[in-house]
């Protein structure tokens, strides 16, 4: 028999439910705001005050707290409570028309606020600037690229390759292809000064070009191990002539899926009449401004960050070696990428970026 007060139900309003749903899915709010969200979320779907503290790490006394403030205060309930302290200097209007001075205009004869023009422009301190910045998660200082695809058959392009990461077919392997192309081999002209503490390590801005190559790789997304091979071109001879070691490497009974994106080598008349020859074959071509879809970009960051950015070659096969070197580490503990996104997930954040973009000037 269960001991005990039982707990006092906790039932959400559809906006109180849409509201919390908001905050949980938010990576702006601070993390305590975002954990309460989901305990309520989960409260009201009727998981135990057990289940909740296991998710979260918490005790079962804090979630029984946040769930009991809810109940008192509803969504009120979720933020913390006044602390003792000094008086605040700086009034609710004060820090609104810095927020809308900061988000609706620019400065004069400048693009963007910067925390001692703010300050300056809104008669305020530039800490207490500062901390408004960081309370709201407000970077001017910052941008986020973006492209947005005119293909014609996006929805449908977009819905093939997600079908592809999270259904993947049997007797199959799907590989994301794709090359990246004019790798410099570049050495430094001085020796670079190692890390040490209380110093980043130092590198010459200045270098030498020694030659190029282009990285041809296909990331299995199964298992995340990675075929490559590196050229000194990247015309559709060397594409075919990748192909041709896939198709020798892949086990003859299984099909072989290609992500794919929509350059010209990769639809040239001979790589096409190639492909057609080997019904074993499918290719699923990303949609246009949209490379985010194919997982072995993600690979190409990988190794850019850590074995080409900062390293120092003496000569393209120095280069080469590098990246062979850095390949079969690689293989050795591979891991796939988790792709969670739903081709729905993905049109909604789309529909949400066009609705922002909407009227703005360009």
């Amino acid at each position: 028999m269960s001991s005990g007060r039982p707990k006092p139900s906790l039932k959400l309003g559809a906006e109180e439910r849409e509201e919390l749903s908001g905050f949980a899915a938010s990576r702006s709010l601070p993390h305590a705001l975002v954990s309460r969200a989901k305990l309520l979320l989960w409260s009201g779907d009727g998981v135990s005050n057990t289940e909740i503290a296991a998710r979260l790490d918490w005790s079962k006394a804090t979630v029984g707290k946040w769930r009991q403030r809810f109940i008192d205060l509803r969504i009120q309930g979720l933020y913390d409570e006044l602390r003792p302290g000094r008086p605040r200097t700086i009034s609710d209007e004060k820090v609104a028309s810095l927020l809308r001075r900061t988000l609706k205009s620019q400065p004069p004869a400048g693009t963007h606020w910067s925390v001692r023009r703010a300050a300056q422009a809104n008669r305020l301190s530039k800490s207490t600037v500062h901390r408004v910045f960081q309370t709201f998660a407000l970077q001017p200082h910052r941008t986020k690229a973006f492209k947005l695809s005119n293909d014609p058959f996006f929805v449908e392009k977009v819905r093939d390759i997600v079908g592809l990461y999270l259904n993947p077919p049997d007797h199959a392997i799907v590989l994301a292809v794709d090359e990246k192309s004019q790798i410099q081999a570049l050495s430094r002209t001085q020796p670079v000064l190692p890390m040490g503490l209380g110093y980043v390590e130092g590198v010459t801005h200045d270098y030498v070009r020694h030659g190029t190559t282009t990285l041809f790789a296909a990331l299995d997304i199964a298992t995340g191990t990675v075929f490559t091979d590196c050229k000194a071109r990247h015309r559709h001879q060397e594409f075919l002539a990748f192909l041709k070691r896939i198709d020798s490497a892949v086990p003859a009974p299984l099909d072989v899926h290609l992500v794919g994106d929509n350059y010209a080598t990769h639809k040239h008349a001979k790589v096409r009449a190639w492909l057609a020859q080997r019904p074993r074959f499918q290719v699923h071509y990303t949609p246009t401004y949209s490379s985010w879809l194919n997982q072995v970009e993600r690979w190409f960051g990988l190794i850019t960050q850590q074995a080409i950015r900062r390293g120092s070659f003496r000569s393209v096969r120095e280069l080469i070696r590098r990246i062979d070197e850095f390949v079969q580490h690689y293989n050795r503990c591979s891991r796939p990428f988790v792709w969670t996104a739903t081709a729905d997930s993905i049109f909604q954040k789309l529909t949400r970026l066009c609705s922002c973009i909407s009227g703005t000037k360009h």
